[in-house]
């Protein structure tokens, strides 16, 4: 979605209590602020909440200097903004060229407990449909499995995630009401649903094909049970991704006397899989015409703006932008969605010849997605 010259992105995570989510979102965003990552990169990454951000930070400071585990968040929903902002200031001819300057993520943070434990009472229930709906702007949701509960099952590991997928499921039938309030299934709501190990570094040897044959093999039916339940509230459901894609996440290394914050797995893979996922899932999904037209229209408003920075087809802010959009959309999102392998690095090594940076930053994130691919550390749905 765009928003003035900023084009916003959510994403939202479920995990229970003390699956690492606190932990995964420090590590995030305490590795964008370390010079090594500045270095490397054509941007910043900018907590738009201060406070927030010092937190963040304090908590990764403390795991990498002093072996300090964030403490954990009870009850607490809590969303965080990061703004991405290029470095270089662009030219004012690149500026009017280019639809948009600047991404911004949302992370949803929804509380643990309220998919482990009955609500209290009818205060607490409004609360978690309100939490729930603030989060249906997302268009990724990560739902976490905890490896170290994998570890404590090992050898009956369905057990674990038999519950874990049926307390989800269980406490999301228990919103549809609220959620839907009789106004019928929603369109504004998460479609791609990634399962991701969580505390990947305790189970080195599972690379992410081998987490998702175990899930496909040990709760298949589970997840398609989830499947369904998610596609109850929504318009559209052939445009729902759940249990295709997975990924492997780990915040650090932790040994017994040093948490290792540089050995990180999937983490950079965040503002990757935000800013790109949803452009190439949708297109797939406009293209072969998997939803009713409203849906598909409401998901990929905003493709024609990311595609032409991929491709590098500026369209300026005089003129009919709306009509210009509508006219080369559809030759520019087909070229986009196609870019990969050889054509994509070339598009990326002409963007940073040019200095076109956002253009570099975007076709930069399609090459690590495909590099994480090949790492076995992501597998993206190919429908």
């Amino acid at each position: 979605m765009q928003r003035g010259r900023t084009l916003d992105q959510q994403i939202a995570v479920f995990g229970e209590a003390g699956s690492g989510k606190t932990v995964l979102l420090s590590s995030f965003y305490g590795a964008t602020q370390e010079p090594a990552f500045q270095q490397d990169h054509l941007f910043d990454v900018i907590a738009d909440d201060i406070g927030q951000g010092t937190r963040l930070h304090r908590n990764y400071l403390g795991m990498r200097d002093q072996a300090l585990t964030p403490a954990p968040t009870h009850f607490s929903a809590s969303s965080y903004g990061f703004s991405v902002k290029l470095k270089e200031p662009a030219t004012r001819k690149e500026q009017k060229a280019r639809p948009f300057d600047a991404l911004r993520v949302t992370w949803h943070d929804y509380p643990g407990e309220w998919f482990e434990q009955s609500v209290s009472g009818p205060e607490e229930a409004r609360r978690r449909v309100e939490t729930f709906r603030s989060l249906l702007g997302s268009d990724v949701a990560f739902l976490l499995v905890d490896a170290q509960k994998l570890i404590d099952h090992a050898g009956e590991e369905e057990r674990y995630l038999k519950s874990l997928l049926a307390n989800f499921r269980n406490g999301i039938l228990s919103l549809r009401d609220g959620l839907l309030n009789g106004r019928g299934p929603l369109i504004d709501f998460p479609r791609i649903w990634v399962m991701a190990l969580s505390k990947a570094d305790l189970l080195p040897e599972t690379d992410v094909y081998a987490f998702r044959d175990m899930l496909i093999a040990k709760v298949g039916d589970e997840i398609s049970a989830l499947r369904d339940a998610l596609g109850s509230l929504i318009q559209g459901e052939q445009a729902l991704s759940v249990g295709e894609d997975f990924m492997l996440l780990s915040s650090a290394r932790f040994d017994p006397n040093e948490i290792v914050v540089t050995e990180r797995v999937g983490i950079d893979l965040i503002l990757p899989i935000a800013a790109m996922l949803p452009f190439e899932r949708h297109v797939r999904w406009a293209q072969k015409k998997e939803a009713p037209g409203k849906v598909l229209e409401h998901l990929t408003s905003g493709a024609g703006l990311v595609a032409s920075m991929l491709v590098g087809r500026f369209v300026g802010k005089t003129g009919p932008v709306g009509l210009i959009l509508k006219l080369l959309s559809a030759d520019l999102i087909d070229d986009a969605a196609k870019l990969a392998g050889d054509t994509l690095r070339k598009a990326n090594r002409e963007a940073q010849a040019k200095h076109e940076n956002l253009r570099a930053t975007l076709t930069r994130f399609k090459l690590d997605l495909d590099q994480a691919e090949k790492s076995r550390v992501l597998i993206r749905s190919r429908r």
